[in-house]
This record gives C-alpha cells, sequence and structure tokens, in this order.
C-alpha cells in the first residue's frame, strides 16, 4: 500500500522538483536525481539495483552498489527530515532486490494530471463542454515546461515522457473542442493557430481551426485554412488530408446545418412533446462527435436537424 507524508509532493512535468512542507528540497546532483525520475516513472514499482545502476550511468561503467545506496540515503534525509535515526524508511524503501518509492498518485503532478484529463474528457463526452474546459484548463496548467525536462534524451526518461507529451497534445485539442462546444468559438481561434504553429501535422487542430472559424462567421477564413492545410501536408509528406478534413470541407462549402453550434441552454417545455422529432435518415458526413462532446446533447442536435426547417408557433386559446 502507497503511504507517503501530505506534505511531499514531485514534478515530473518540467524540471524534475520536490517539496516537502511546500518548500523546494534539494535533490542533489544528477545522478542522485535520476535514481529519483526512474522511481517515479515505476509508479510504486521495486526497480532492481542492477537495473538502476544500468539506466542511470547508462553508457558508463556502473559504480558500487555503495554509491547506490548513499544516494538512496540522502533522498531519504531529504525526503523525510522527521525520521528518527534507524527508524524504517516509510517512502523511499527497500523492497527485494531494490528500490520503490510509495508515492500516493496525487502526491506527483503527472498523476494529477493524468486523472484530471480523464476527468474532464467524461465531461466533454458526456455533454457538459464548460466543465470539460476548466477540468482541462486545471491538467494542462500543472506543465512547466517539457516533462523530465532536465534528463534530456535518457533511455530511462523517453518512453514516459513521450506518453506525457502525447497526452498533453491530445488534451490541448480536448480543451479548444470544449471551448468551442459551450459557444467561444472566436475565443479558441487565437489558441489553435498557436498550437498548430507548434504541432502543423496533428490534423485534428486544423479540424478544430475550421471550425472555429466557420461557427465565426469566416466561411471564406475557414475554406482557405483548409487548402493551407492541404497544401502543407501534400508538401512536407506528400500525403492528402485525412477523411475527417476532408468531411469537414465538404460540409463547410455545402454550409451543412449539422456545423451549427449547439444552442446555449436547453429548450425547456411546460409540457411533453406530441412525438418526439424524427430523426435524420442518413449518417452524419463528419465526425460530430469530435468536435462538440457527446452524450445527451448530442442525441438532441441530431434529433433536430432532420433537413426540415423548425417553424414556432405561439398563441392563446379563444
Amino acid at each position: 500500500m502507497s503511504v507517503v507524508a501530505e506534505d511531499v509532493r514531485f514534478g515530473v512535468l518540467g524540471p524534475l522538483r520536490a517539496e516537502v512542507g511546500g518548500r523546494p528540497a534539494g535533490l542533489g546532483g544528477p545522478r542522485q536525481r535520476a535514481v529519483l525520475a526512474l522511481l517515479l516513472i515505476a509508479r510504486g514499482r521495486s526497480v532492481s539495483a542492477e537495473r538502476i545502476l544500468s539506466d542511470v550511468w547508462e553508457g558508463s561503467r556502473p559504480p558500487s552498489l555503495t554509491t547506490l545506496h548513499g544516494y538512496v540515503a540522502d533522498l531519504r534525509r531529504t525526503l523525510e527530515p522527521e525520521r528518527a535515526p534507524g527508524a524504517p524508511a516509510r517512502l523511499l524503501v527497500r523492497e527485494g532486490p531494490g528500490y520503490a518509492l510509495r508515492a500516493v498518485p496525487a502526491a506527483v503532478d503527472a498523476e494529477r494530471f493524468t486523472d484530471l484529463a480523464a476527468r474532464g474528457r467524461r465531461a466533454l463526452d458526456g455533454g457538459e463542454p464548460r466543465l470539460a474546459a476548466d477540468l482541462l484548463g486545471q491538467a494542462l496548467a500543472l506543465w512547466r515546461g517539457p516533462a523530465y525536462a532536465d534528463f534530456g534524451g535518457a533511455a530511462f526518461a523517453v518512453p514516459d515522457a513521450t506518453r506525457l507529451e502525447d497526452l498533453r497534445a491530445t488534451i490541448r485539442e480536448d480543451r479548444l473542442a470544449a471551448v468551442i462546444a459551450s459557444g467561444e468559438h472566436a475565443a479558441a481561434v487565437g489558441e489553435l493557430e498557436a498550437v498548430i504553429a507548434e504541432q502543423p501535422l496533428r490534423e485534428r487542430g486544423w479540424e478544430l481551426l475550421v471550425l472555429a472559424l466557420y461557427r465565426s462567421g469566416r466561411q471564406a477564413d475557414a475554406l482557405a485554412t483548409l487548402r493551407a492545410v492541404r497544401g502543407r501536408l501534400a508538401d512536407e509528406l506528400g500525403i492528402d488530408p485525412g477523411r475527417g478534413l476532408r468531411d469537414l470541407e465538404t460540409a463547410v462549402l455545402a454550409q451543412d446545418p449539422r456545423l451549427a453550434p449547439a444552442p446555449a441552454e436547453p429548450t425547456r417545455m411546460s409540457y411533453p412533446p406530441a412525438a418526439a422529432p424524427a430523426r435524420p435518415s442518413g449518417n452524419l458526413p463528419f465526425a460530430l462527435s469530435s468536435f462538440v462532446g457527446r452524450g445527451g446533447d448530442l442525441t438532441a442536435i441530431a434529433s433536430l436537424l432532420d433537413g426540415h426547417r423548425l417553424v414556432t408557433l405561439t398563441g392563446r386559446r379563444c
């Protein structure tokens, strides 16, 4: 079972850091810090002393176990300053032939990021875009720089750093999808342009930018953006846009009503309708769920947009 004092926290979304009692903790030199990073990556699992030596001293002849034991002792003194001499460690523990860091997930910023990201995506899927945008924004605010920034291309850190960076890119797009679904189309345009400038070959960012422009009343700019991404993909990769962008272009050209934003507030009736509106006869020509979230709102939108005019009748009884 993971145990850790509530006042010990770790950060890997940027340079490695630790806080004890709300204050930065000195973690020693590069290799001692690498030992801690390797144990954090293991997420509570035991890492053998042999593997620690091999991974941390990558490409160099590893030292004796005495050096590793010294690093562990220094880290224990830093992370558990109140531990009495000779008392068993509660956080960085000896387990089998190696060591494990018994930190609860909430103590590590990468784990908090993953949790907030999952909650935000559930909110987006459940038709709660404003809540989703808030949760996903909180997740992204935890980042201070590239994951494991001070370990460069160290082989032991690359897989986890890549996983976190890929999730970060997806969550940035999810948050902007939530912003668009909340009706803040124009506000999303500038952020999407910045996202695309950093990662121009991720097609979802372009899809979201086209949708935000279209919903902001900028159909010509949306079409120009589609031409731009088509040219970029052809020049740099020699490929055509994926189906999402192609179908979106068709929808923009046709001014497809299903590109319209969802109502800001659901329609409320004081009496039940006589019959449910007819469902669309065909499939949508693009993945609407990738733009506006899913769940109850999508069901309501799909039931209304059946290709017929909506007529509102008002009156009173005589």
